[in-house]
Formats: structure tokens, C-alpha cells, sequence
């Protein structure tokens, strides 16, 4: 049963804000080291306490111990070791591109902290996007507030248990509580907020952020469509498409949503969805351990309406048990546009397969909607893939397989549009936390080429800064008739003459008539 919290007073938000802000003030996040020690901190919290971590997984999400392991424990260990190994190369100030005109002021990118940040994050994945950002800002050498989600009880309790014991309070601190408590939070100015969750909310904190001119991230989520090609390997694809949608029974924010497949394949293709789910769970969805629960009744009640609405057909699952908050992996056949599973993103362990003619038909039913936090798209063909990734808008484009982009190293995850703004995860979330400050050293002999911009004015100096500092473009570009394209310039035109004129000498053609002929041609030839 999950603990009841205790959640954290109106006063105590003003005292956390208040002391959070006179450290940051003081400096003391600034150095390195002390940035290291407390990404360490955290890493160490999680490993310490792995078992506990785990338990309570269970408790507020029946989640089973794989899952928590590969899905969030892990993958949070994981980046604080990539952050401390890394924090001194991403603090690290930048130098920008040499360009002669500004050499002499010695331009440089400073990486500075943003000051006191705050993480609202969600219940689904209540260790990773919880404490996955705290690295970041962490390493980025803010300080930070985490305002976990009170829907998951169990973890957001372990979690505002364990900060204080690992991590130093004047530097991160933990919130708990629900909307008075969130409105409190965005009543102040901070240095960035990252909210992750639904739009509904994230609309609400974009409003609130905007009266104090807080930046914001926002990571949202959508219905991120699946793009089948006729010419995959159907169980390849519907193995991994099954297990994006059953993991953490679906609540996951890049979930496969729903299935667009070529009209002719899609009982094919249901046939494979089957043989996987009985692969994966042999004694039966509604008997295995190796589902989650969903988070809470309401969530429960609003997957089970939509089930119920449907006008596609059941192909398999759609049991549900109220008591345990459970939903077998159902795969409804036959849906069309308009559908209740349709209306909004599922979040939960049912997949609509929505039959079209062809791809330009995926497409457009893609690019009718708003863009999802992850497009996926199963094919052996690199035409059929740069096809749909190119003729349409997501936060992340994935071929032949599902959620494993979000923790790949090296890649951004966010949305666009109505599916997120910004980008988190490793180095992604330092940059999200820290101001580039730019910056330069202007030595007094620049006067000397820059005092042209003194008054008074006169047309000498205009036309000096002009010599000196003036840019010169390139050729007009030639625009065809129509005006919708461009005539390409050779450019190769002056290297071919001189390697036809020094052909031209070494063969020894000198006779005025011979000469006029290679002029003919090499007109004829660089003529556009």
C-alpha cells in the first residue's frame, strides 16, 4: 500500500526558495569539484538503495524489478557517471569560430549556471525524469528544486527521504504536494523550469512561467504513430512494437500509440502482434507478473471508456480487472479516424491498428495531426524511411525500433510543437540549465581601426569602416523563369579554361584561326 506523504507547507516553499537563492549567491555550486561530488552523491543514492527503489515500483506501479532496472534505475546511474566524467569538458569555456575582423577582442562563450531551477516531473518514470534532470542542472552548477509527482506516492516519498541524506540541502531540495503546492512553486522567478507531463498541465505552467518571464521547458508527449512497410520483418517489428506498448503498461510518453499499416498486411501484421504477446506472456496476460498496473482508478476508468467506445474490433486482450488496475495488452483492429482510442494520447497498454492504401496516406494522416514527441517507422527500405521521416515533424525519428532513442547517448529527447520545446538527458540537460554568456576583452589599440565609429561622422570614416569591415557576397544567384529555382553557377569554369589554355600552348596551335576556334568553344562551354 502506498505511503501517504506528507506534502511540504506553503511556508517551507518560501524558506526553500530563499535559502536556495542566497547559495546560489554565495558561489558555492560554481566549482567543479563540488559539482562532481554531488552528481556522485546521487548516483550512489540510487545504487545505496536499489532494492528500495524497486519496491517501491511496485508499490505505486506494479512495476516488475526488470523493468525498473533497465528502464530507470540504471539508465539514471548510468548518467551520473557520463556527467561526472564529462561536467569538466561541458563547463568548459568555448572559443568561437576564428574570424579575423574580431580576432582582437578575444571573444569567448562563458558556460554559467542559470541560478535556482525547478523540475516538475511526472509519475510514469518517477526515478529517471526525476532525477535524470537534477544531474544536469547539478552539473551545470545550479541550484535545484524537484517537485516529484504525487501520484506516485511511494517514490516521491523514498526520494524526498534519501536527498537530504546524500545530496547537500542548501544546493537541491524536494517539494512534495499536488496543484497548491505546484501553483506556490510557479509563483517565483527561476532560472529555467523543465515540466514533463500532459499538454493540459504544460499549457497551464507555460502561463504561469511567462507572468515571471521564467524560461521553460516543456516535455510533453502525443500520439506517436508506428509506420509499418509491407516488406518488414512482421515479427521483428511486432516484438518490439508489443513490448514499447507493454512496458510500464504503456504509460510511457514515447510509447507506440498506434499502428499504421498497409491495408492488405493488417491481419498479417495482427497475426504477428499475437504470436509476440503469447510469446511474452505464455500463462496468459492476466496471470503473468511481468505487467504493470496502471498508475490510479481515474487513469483506469478513462482507458477503459475509450476501449469501450471504439468501433474498431477487439483482435485480442481488452480484459480488465478494476481492483488491481489492470489492463491486458489489447489490440483493437479496423480503427478509423474520428475513433475514441483516436480522441488523445492513450497512455496505457491498448493499440489501435489503423488500416491506410499506402504511405502517402500514413503520412498525411500523420501530418493532420499534431506533431508527436516520436515518429516510428519499420522498413528495410531507405527510400520508404527518408520518405516518412522527411514529409513530416517529430521530436524524434526512429527506424526499426521503439523507446530505446530516449536513452541512446549523444541524442537530444524532446518534442516539437504541441508535443514539447526543449531538449534534456546527459549533456542535452547541462546546456538546458546553463547561459551562454558571451563575452570579449577589447584592447585600447582597436581604436585605431574602429575609431571611424566616434562622432562626428564624415564620409572618410564611413568609407573606411566600410573597406575594413564591409561584407562582400557572393554572385547573385540566377533565377530560372518561373521563379522557383535556382540556375546553378559552374564553378569550375575559370580552372577549365586555364587548363585548356595550357593545353592549347603546349600543343602548339598558334594560328590566329586556331585560336579564335578555342575561344568559340570555351565561350560556348562557360556560357550559362
Amino acid at each position: 500500500m502506498a505511503p501517504e506523504l506528507r506534502f511540504t507547507t506553503l511556508e517551507e516553499i518560501d524558506e526553500i526558495y530563499s535559502t536556495l537563492n542566497k547559495t546560489f549567491r554565495s558561489g558555492k555550486t560554481k566549482p567543479i569539484a563540488f559539482r562532481k561530488v554531488q552528481i556522485l552523491q546521487l548516483a550512489y543514492l540510487v545504487q545505496d538503495n536499489y532494492e528500495r527503489f524497486k519496491e517501491a515500483f511496485a508499490i505505486d506501479l506494479g512495476r516488475p524489478p526488470l523493468e525498473a532496472s533497465f528502464l530507470e534505475l540504471d539508465s539514471t546511474i548510468s548518467d551520473c557517471k557520463i556527467a561526472y566524467d564529462r561536467v569538466d569538458k561541458w563547463a568548459r569555456s568555448e572559443k568561437p569560430p576564428f574570424n579575423i575582423k574580431f580576432a582582437a577582442f578575444r571573444p569567448v562563450i562563458r558556460k554559467e549556471p542559470k541560478g535556482v531551477v525547478l523540475s516538475i516531473s511526472p509519475f510514469n518514470y518517477p526515478v529517471w525524469l526525476a532525477l535524470g534532470p537534477i544531474i544536469g542542472a547539478i552539473a551545470a552548477g545550479n541550484c535545484v528544486v524537484l517537485k516529484p509527482s504525487e501520484l506516485a506516492p511511494a517514490i516521491g516519498g523514498l526520494i524526498a527521504e534519501l536527498i537530504p541524506k546524500y545530496m547537500d540541502s542548501d544546493v537541491i531540495r524536494v517539494v512534495l504536494g499536488a496543484v497548491p503546492e505546484t501553483n506556490k512553486l510557479m509563483e517565483y522567478q527561476w532560472g529555467h523550469v523543465l515540466y514533463t507531463g500532459s499538454g493540459r498541465v504544460g499549457k497551464i505552467i507555460g502561463v504561469a512561467a511567462a507572468k515571471t518571464l521564467s524560461p521553460v521547458s516543456l516535455e510533453l508527449g502525443g500520439k506517436s504513430p508506428v509506420v509499418i512497410d509491407a516488406k518488414c520483418d512482421f515479427k521483428t517489428a511486432a516484438r518490439r512494437i508489443l513490448w514499447g506498448k507493454c512496458a510500464n503498461a504503456g504509460q510511457t510518453c514515447v510509447a507506440p500509440d498506434y499502428v499504421l499499416v498497409p491495408r492488405s498486411s493488417e491481419d498479417a501484421f495482427i497475426k504477428a502482434l499475437k504470436d509476440a504477446h503469447d510469446e511474452f506472456y505464455p500463462s496468459g496476460a492476466t496471470s503473468t507478473a511481468d505487467l504493470s498496473h496502471i498508475i490510479n482508478l481515474a487513469h483506469f476508468h478513462r482507458l477503459k471508456n475509450l476501449l469501450d467506445n471504439t468501433s474498431g474490433t477487439i483482435a485480442f486482450g481488452g480484459q480488465t480487472d478494476e481492483l488491481r488496475k489492470f489492463i491486458a495488452p489489447t489490440v483493437v483492429k479496423g480503427v478509423k479516424d474520428g475513433d475514441s482510442l483516436m480522441s488523445d494520447e492513450l497512455f496505457g497498454p491498448i493499440l489501435p491498428i489503423m488500416p491506410v492504401d499506402d504511405v502517402d496516406a500514413a503520412i498525411a494522416y500523420i501530418n493532420a495531426h499534431d506533431h508527436p514527441l516520436a515518429l516510428y517507422c519499420f522498413s528495410p527500405d531507405a527510400d520508404f524511411k527518408n520518405k516518412v521521416f522527411d514529409n513530416t515533424q517529430s521530436g524524434s525519428a526512429v527506424a526499426n525500433d521503439v523507446l530505446l532513442h530516449v536513452g541512446t547517448d549523444g541524442l537530444p529527447f524532446g518534442g516539437i510543437g504541441p508535443s514539447g520545446s526543449g531538449y534534456h538527458t546527459r549533456g542535452f540537460s547541462f546546456d538546458m540549465f546553463t547561459h551562454l554568456r558571451a563575452s570579449i576583452d577589447s584592447p585600447g589599440w582597436i581604436d585605431t581601426i574602429l575609431g571611424g565609429r566616434f562622432p562626428p561622422y564624415t564620409a572618410k570614416k564611413a568609407a573606411f569602416l566600410k573597406q575594413n569591415l564591409g561584407t562582400k557576397l557572393p554572385p547573385r544567384p540566377r533565377i530560372s523563369a518561373n521563379g522557383h529555382g535556382l540556375i546553378a553557377r559552374r564553378s569550375n569554369t575559370k580552372w577549365l579554361l586555364l587548363v585548356v589554355s595550357l593545353a592549347v600552348v603546349s600543343i602548339g596551335y598558334t594560328r590566329a584561326a586556331d585560336v579564335s576556334e578555342w575561344a568559340r568553344w570555351l565561350k560556348g562551354l562557360i556560357k550559362v
